[in-house]
């Protein structure tokens, strides 16, 4: 059975065809709903939706950066077909919709922010995959945003990965977020560099 549903979001209005196959087809699920109204996107953001299911995280990004900053994904084929129908309903072009299993299909490692609401009522294996490739596809200064109803897992697994992260919680959920920083120069081989450049402007002069 598919029905339509038609719900706002920080001021957006979104208008879906779901059906009872997919996660939470009678509204927007809470947690993403939460997400979307705690994490910022930023003009000019390369937006991710991984997971995108009927896709509600696509067509709210594609509002705020337009379709061609959007990538959506999903595993099953008809959530991707699904997607890409409810972006057209909701007059959003260029977006491109992916199948794929978690990232393994995404090429794109310019995203600056990636979101998903996983399925956490599972073992941990796909949220770890999540996680690392997520983290791969990010560009540096990138974001990475869950939301879920677990916490200890997932905060020292995004911490573990990305060397920080930031738990909001709301209501019974929890939104983490995590920037891809700049690799870490040590000291040691900072200052060697530094004198390293030094010799060389000596020996030019």
């Amino acid at each position: 059975m598919t029905m339509v549903i038609k719900e706002e979001i920080g001021g957006i209005e979104i208008v879906c065809e779901t059906g009872n196959y997919y996660f939470s087809p009678k509204g927007v699920d809470r947690g993403t709903r939460l997400m979307l109204e705690t994490v910022p996107i930023l003009e000019g953001d390369k937006v991710l939706d991984l997971g995108c299911g009927y896709g509600v995280v696509a067509i709210y990004a594609g509002k705020k950066v337009g379709g061609d900053h959007v990538v959506a994904c999903d595993v099953l084929e008809e959530a991707v077909a699904l997607t890409r129908e409810n972006l057209s309903r909701n007059e959003i072009e260029g977006a491109k919709v992916l199948q794929s299993d978690g990232l393994k299909s995404i090429e794109d490692r310019d995203f600056t922010l990636i979101l998903s609401n996983p399925p956490y009522h599972t073992d941990f294996s796909v949220a770890k995959g999540f996680i690392e490739d997520g983290f791969r596809k990010l560009a540096v200064g990138g974001r990475m945003a869950l939301v879920t109803k677990r916490l200890d897992w997932y905060r020292n697994k995004m911490k573990s990965t990305f060397g920080g992260v930031k738990v909001v919680e709301a209501e019974e959920y929890y939104i983490f977020v995590s920037e891809k920083r700049a690799p870490y120069v040590h000291k040691e081989k900072k200052n060697q560099q530094i004198m390293s450049k030094k010799l060389q402007r000596k020996h030019k002069k």
